[in-house]
């Protein structure tokens, strides 16, 4: 495992193209290009203001910069450098913009919800539609790129209109079932889409794409709702975190639940493996390590190295008491996702911050617990393998696959706290991302995983 050297960055934007040859990051005003494999800079782009926002087209030849505060997006070829485009929306104001899947048109939001502005890079022609709905995700596309649905309120009640992206004409229009609805998604296959509501009503609704309500699940009444939402890749299970610290597994033929995951503080089975961050001595581990130790340490945390150890069962996970009096307490799933070949599911539990959950999908029960030493930030899978990245803030990122899990100090001078994470398509590098810097983690080739990772029995 190498790491390269450390390069600047604003706002945690960082980005791989599509295509896995570019890597983009803002620097304030800047946008940096750079070749993924030698890391040279091939663009340098200067936007009017500081880039709040940047985002591929799907075929990696354009990037678009968007700057809420001015109401501006810039938008950057790769292939004419001196081609340009600007955007300004001016007194509407913009609060979110995004990429059509051909990548020639533009999505951008108004102040305040007012409507969609639909830009043509192509005929420079202007498209709008109204009524869009604030919301925690109000916009989903279809994997194929065909079609677009969108959440709407008018009149006081919720509305989903589905869009033809090619011309962008309304196919279906229908009103939900929704008291105020909070987020909808397309299940890869572009099948169905999944329209969840508001927190404070247990809603989750399956609707085809001709606007027929499929079916409707409410796990509970009188009490917090839906939280998270996550599609496994092959379309074929709706997994839903709630707020009592449960996850429920949908099936797509009855849609009904086929089962659901507890994350209880304590695990007592003895069959479930319970990895446990442990501090170690630094000087009794260099001779293992992959890497050249830090040259100067910030602070004593970041000299410290961890590894894992196997706990023995009963565990007692570590517990965050949440605070009634205030809003969006820590309680619930907070994040869920499948690995990208269906057999596993991570999750974490926000009133168990320290600890990532990983269900065996084909089994339905529980595989794995890791706990760290930090509340988790954030994991990934590796598209191509089931791999987990995990980062809790500190200078470390952690990785699991079935044959094991590692603990990897990020190299160099200072304390490079990994704030967020992102993998390259390929599986073979990560970027990892700190309030001000970045860098890529280069990982072993596939035939080397297993002796990357160790074998079963010998976790570091």
């Amino acid at each position: 495992m190498n790491f390269s050297e450390v390069f600047k960055l604003s706002s945690l934007l960082c980005k791989f193209s599509p295509d896995g040859k570019y890597l983009a990051s803002c620097v304030q005003y800047r946008l940096v290009v750079r070749d993924v494999n030698t890391l040279q800079v091939l663009q340098l782009y200067t936007c009017l203001d500081q880039i709040q926002h940047a985002e591929w087209s799907a075929d990696s030849r354009f990037i678009l910069c968007a700057m809420y505060k001015r109401g501006l997006v810039q938008v950057w070829s790769l292939e004419q450098p001196e081609w340009h485009c600007r955007i300004d929306e001016g007194s509407a104001g913009l609060v979110a913009s995004c990429w059509s899947p051909d990548g020639r048109h533009i999505l951008n939001t108004t102040e305040f919800h007012l409507r969609i502005t639909v830009w043509s890079l192509c005929t420079k022609s202007v498209s709008y539609i109204k009524y869009p709905k604030a919301c925690q995700q109000g916009i989903s596309f279809t994997r194929d790129g065909r079609y677009l649905a969108l959440a709407e309120r008018r009149d006081c009640k919720d509305h989903v209109s589905i869009f033809v992206c090619s011309d962008w004409q309304l196919l279906r229009h229908f009103d939900t079932e929704t008291q105020d609805l909070a987020g909808i998604e397309w299940a890869p296959n572009g099948c169905v889409l999944a329209v969840w509501d508001t927190c404070l009503e247990y809603k989750v609704l399956l609707y085809s794409l001709d606007g027929r309500l499929l079916s409707a699940y409410c796990a509970y009444e009188w009490s917090l709702g839906v939280k998270s939402v996550a599609w496994s890749p092959s379309s074929q299970f709706l997994a839903v975190g709630s707020y009592d610290g449960k996850v429920r597994i949908l099936n797509h033929v009855t849609w009904k639940m086929i089962t659901e995951f507890g994350h209880p503080a304590t695990v007592t089975n003895p069959k479930i493996v319970v990895y446990k961050e442990a501090e170690k001595n630094p000087r009794l581990a260099l001779g293992r390590l992959a890497f050249p130790p830090p040259r100067a340490a910030a602070g004593a945390a970041s000299s410290t190295e961890s590894k894992y150890e196997i706990a023995s069962v009963p565990v007692s996970l570590q517990t965050l008491k949440p605070v009634a009096d205030r809003a969006n307490p820590k309680v619930g799933i907070g994040a869920l996702a499948f690995s990208p070949d269906n057999y596993f599911l991570a999750t974490r539990n926000d009133s168990v911050p320290n600890a990532v959950w990983i269900w065996d999908i084909q089994k339905l029960k529980l595989f794995v617990v890791l706990e760290q030493l930090s509340p988790v930030r954030s994991f990934q899978w590796d598209p191509q393998q089931p791999r987990l990245a995990i980062c809790t803030g500190g200078n470390k990122v952690y990785l699991w696959s079935p044959a094991g899990c590692v603990s990897v100090q990020v190299p160099g001078e200072g304390d490079f706290q990994v704030l967020s994470l992102c993998w390259h398509f390929s599986g073979d590098s990560l970027a990892l991302l700190s309030k001000d810097h970045f860098c890529l983690c280069f990982l072993e080739t596939e035939e080397r995983v297993g002796t990357a990772f160790g074998r079963p029995g010998d976790h570091t």
